[in-house]
């Protein structure tokens, strides 16, 4: 992963990459109150590239819940939302009032953050800026927006033991999104359509929990 920017040093508005990588934007939780509740409106403000990216990191934290049902009822609408802003083609997030007043506990992220360590800190040594062209343009967004809806509705589904399964896949979608990584955003389109076909398209069920989702979160 890329090397935290010095705060003396902030990268320049429009020249290319700025530097939001996962270390220096998870810095932000490691001090302070641990009863504190970081809202979304407050993590996601100021960021660029990654804001997307943050904000599905987040998402997905309800996910690592071993309690069943937990993960999609509240993981799966954020996801989709995240999905459904990407295919527009929206380049920040947009979060409605009650989402962006709302946030996790420092403590919650310490304890997130413990479990995926070890993957993280391998991930460390290969993440970082590359094949742009798998990021930024529109429809590599459209493209990303759309399998994050379809994940989103494969989480709400009441499919045994997939909760981790899920949440890992969306947690590389995160991290491709925040380190800019294109190599491992294609490894994600990949494992996302393998995902779909294998456990939506067979049950029937794909189509019309999306359907179900979309009108629960425009109703």
């Amino acid at each position: 992963m890329t090397p935290p920017v010095e705060a003396d040093n902030p990268a320049a508005p429009g020249h290319g990459y700025r530097n939001e990588g996962i270390r220096t934007l998870l810095a932000m939780f490691e001090h302070g109150d641990p009863d504190e509740h970081l809202t979304l409106g407050q993590i996601l403000k100021g960021l660029e590239q990654s804001a997307f990216g943050v904000f599905l990191f987040i998402a997905i934290l309800p996910s690592f819940i071993p309690i069943p049902g937990i993960g999609g009822a509240v993981s799966g609408p954020l996801v989709f939302l995240i999905g459904v802003q990407l295919l527009c083609g929206m380049t920040r997030p947009w979060l409605p009032g009650f989402i962006a007043r709302r946030g996790p506990k420092r403590s919650t992220m310490h304890k997130f953050l413990g479990k995926i360590s070890r993957p993280l800190q391998r991930l460390d040594r290969m993440l970082k800026p590359r094949l742009p062209a798998l990021i930024d343009p529109l429809p590599a967004r459209m493209l990303t927006g759309l399998l994050l809806l379809m994940v989103a509705v494969l989480l709400s589904l009441p499919i045994p033991f997939t909760n981790y399964l899920f949440g890992f896949q969306l947690l590389l979608f995160s991290l491709a999104l925040i380190e800019r990584d294109g190599a491992l955003m294609l490894f994600n389109w990949i494992a996302a359509i393998a995902a779909g076909l294998f456990f939506g398209v067979g049950s029937g069920q794909l189509i019309s929990e999306s359907i179900a989702m979309f009108e629960r979160m425009t109703g």
